[in-house]
């Protein structure tokens, strides 16, 4: 649904509670008119239920309304003398029209100064419960959302099982787009396996980009800072909506909101405007290599050879404490050559692996220039791989370039998936929306997420440019880290000394964990003695 045809739902929702509850206001001592004047409506109701005014803001606010909208209908009914939990029951399953037989039918009396607090320890129990749900799906929603990192496309800068606190308001709290769902549940419910949101049942059999009716048009609020280079973003992985993410092949089974897609962490290495290339694995922005910050640490798969050949898993356990490393993906696999493969390790650990005796020799597995490889845009034109790709520019909102039938495959999806337009290659022309162009203006910001794990990361290589409106948030916090979380095969061991340190800085990481335990302890007991300081005065 676009903003007109919300603003139309919006109003019939306004008639219908008017014309169910005028004359509830009216026994409340305000006017039938009050009862129809969105949003007035609301700040008046909250006086008749005598519940604050910033309600008000609650009912509105997507997910967090489908507790709160009922919670109104109840208390409402509470205004007026029905305060049973049946009538609590009835109030909720008939979705308020509930009222209309207390407005119309039957002769109830508005009770002025009722006791707000439930009558029995379940009630009030259920309460609290409901409105904690509130205040953290808000939390949630427009402050702060964990993430745990689930793969090890970033490994050595962030770890699998690393526990992140992702901040929304860095670049902006993106509003809710799906609003009839689970809060603080993303896809999946979990142990039930069913969808967290209302979806349409035959998008499969129809194959089709089916949208929500009930979906909110993008809404972002305003940020205080901007995406930069090198910035670790969350964000929703644009692919998600795909048969095959990895292969990102063209043709669809599901459709997912822009809110639901699958969250993943990268790396943005590109930001709007910028000329993007990779030479052997190594970023360069406008014609510049890119510099990461020191604490982030490329990785590359190496072969290797070796004095003694790998027979056992102590053997492993051996080369792992030379590189020092703790794992290494998918193990150390062996070549027809005789070489070993080491998928993932940084320059750092190379470098101190070459001059260890039972080295023979190390080379960097590196893909040759011009050879397709597969990955973005899948286009056999374009003779690029994981370690030679590009140049490819970073579009930009408002920034036009030229279309041609050669670079249509680098944006064409962007232009169609992303942006609603139909475009496709006709001979040696472009059409677009049924006209025949030579250039086409951008309307959304793009960025470029990568890895830092360059061979061992599925990342913007295999499915392209991520738009501004899928970004969610960014990593500023590891609040746990859980070795072998992932792993069922390796035993679980907390890293302590990555506990309650900061994601990005400068230096070694510093755990603020103990202070952190001090300031706890230091309130709870602060406030205990305050409390005995009062009791003792009253008592005086």
């Amino acid at each position: 649904m676009n903003w007109t045809e919300w603003s139309i739902f919006f109003i019939i929702i306004q008639i219908i509670h008017g014309l169910g509850t005028w004359k509830l206001y009216i026994k409340a001592g305000r006017s039938a008119w009050e009862a129809f004047i969105p949003v007035y409506n609301a700040v008046i109701l909250m006086k008749i239920i005598t519940r604050p005014w910033w309600w008000v803001i609650l009912i509105f606010l997507p997910i967090v309304n489908l507790i709160m909208i009922p919670a109104v209908w109840v208390e409402t009914a509470r205004a007026f003398g029905k305060d049973s939990k049946l009538d609590a029951l009835i109030c909720i399953l008939s979705l308020g029209f509930y009222l209309y037989y207390l407005n119309y039918i039957e002769d109830v009396k508005f009770i002025e100064n009722r006791q707000l607090k439930p009558k029995t320890s379940t009630g009030e129990w259920i309460t609290s419960i409901l409105f904690a749900i509130v205040a953290a799906t808000i939390v949630h929603t427009y402050f702060f959302q964990p993430f745990v990192i689930p793969s090890s496309s970033l490994e050595k800068s962030l770890l699998v099982g690393d526990f992140l606190v992702v901040s929304k308001i860095h670049y902006g709290a993106r509003a809710p787009m799906t609003t009839v769902a689970a809060p603080m549940v993303h896809d999946t419910i979990p142990k039930l396996g069913i969808k967290s949101y209302l979806y349409d049942d035959n998008f499969e059999k129809r194959n089709t980009s089916w949208k929500n009716k009930l979906q909110l048009p993008y809404f972002r609020l305003p940020g205080f800072e901007s995406v930069e280079r090198n910035d670790y973003v969350v964000f929703g992985q644009p692919a998600d909506t795909l048969r095959d993410m990895n292969e990102f092949t063209p043709d669809r089974n599901y459709y997912k909101p822009i809110d639901k897609k699958t969250n993943l962490v990268k790396r943005c290495v590109a930001i709007p405007g910028d000329t993007l290339e990779i030479k052997e694995g190594y970023v360069y922005i406008n014609g510049k290599k890119n510099v990461l910050p020191d604490r982030a640490q490329l990785q590359f798969s190496y072969n290797v050879k070796l004095k003694n050949p790998i027979n056992s898993q102590a053997d492993v356990n051996r080369i792992l404490k030379i590189l020092d490393r703790a794992d290494i993906d998918d193990g150390i696999g062996q070549l027809p050559s005789g070489e070993y493969r080491i998928n993932a390790a940084s320059d750092k650990a190379i470098a101190a692996f070459k001059n260890h005796p039972e080295v023979l020799s190390v080379e960097r597995n590196i893909q040759e220039k011009g050879q397709y490889g597969g990955v973005f845009p899948r286009d056999p034109n374009y003779s690029w791989n994981i370690d030679f790709f590009g140049p490819l520019y970073i579009p930009k909102a408002g920034e036009t370039v030229d279309l041609t039938v050669e670079n249509l495959p680098l944006y064409d999806r962007l232009i169609q998936e992303y942006e609603g337009h139909k475009v496709f290659a006709r001979g040696n022309e472009v059409v677009l929306d049924g006209k025949v162009v030579n250039s086409y203006t951008f309307e959304k910001d793009y960025y470029w997420m990568m890895g830092d794990n360059r061979h061992n990361s599925v990342d913007a290589r295999a499915w392209g440019f991520v738009p501004f409106d899928h970004i969610i948030g960014k990593p500023v916090f590891i609040w746990m880290s859980i070795d072998g979380l992932m792993d069922d095969d390796r035993p679980i061991k907390f890293r302590w000394d990555r506990v309650f340190t900061t994601v990005n800085g400068k230096g070694e990481r510093v755990s603020y964990l103990i202070p952190f335990l001090v300031v706890v302890f230091g309130l709870t007991f602060f406030n205990r003695w305050r409390k005995k300081k009062k009791l003792e005065k009253k008592n005086k």
